[in-house]
């Protein structure tokens, strides 16, 4: 056989809420533009979520920080110009 049967130390679901939350953070900040405004507003709040879980993990040596912050950021970055068309719009 070519692989080991038994799971890894780097097999755990924590190191897919960098990725997660990356696409949905992009999803969250091009759909902003595109008034997509439910679904861009789930998004950037998932992929804040995640995104600070997956920072939570990569401090601790599981998963990529970068993925994790960049999700988080443009999930924020969703998010927040999302709020702020709905403001601008009342």
């Amino acid at each position: 056989m070519a692989g080991s049967p038994t799971p890894m130390e780097t097999d755990t679901p924590a190191t897919a809420l960098g990725p997660t939350a990356l696409v949905l953070g992009t999803f969250s900040a091009v759909g902003t533009w595109a008034f997509l405004i439910p679904w861009t507003v789930l998004a950037g709040a998932l992929a804040i979520t995640f995104g600070v879980m997956g920072v939570h993990h990569a401090r601790r040596g599981t998963g990529r920080m970068w993925t994790a912050a960049a999700g988080t950021i443009l999930g924020a970055v969703g998010f927040i110009g999302t709020a702020t068309l709905l403001w601008s719009m009342s």
